[in-house]
């Protein structure tokens, strides 16, 4: 049975792109409460998101290199 999170999580992975994102923008756009869809967590948890903060900026996230191979593996251009 395939898992049903995983285009959700490949879904992300596109939105997110290939520059880093603010923080607050992709949990506007990708938070959920639902325990059955959890994209967001099953993302990281996986490795495929980079969290990027340096005092007095913006809190950004962007895909790591194994959630760009993720990408590329299931979603080739």
């Amino acid at each position: 049975m395939p898992d049903p999170v995983e285009p959700l999580i490949l879904d992300l992975l596109e939105w997110i792109g290939t520059r880093p994102r603010p923080y607050r923008e992709v949990m506007d756009a990708w938070r959920t409460s639902c325990p059955r869809l959890p994209v967001w967590e099953d993302a990281n948890d996986r490795g495929f998101i980079e969290h990027q903060h340096t005092q007095g900026t913006q809190a950004t996230v962007a895909v790591s290199a194994k959630g760009r191979q993720f990408l590329a593996e299931r979603r080739p251009a």
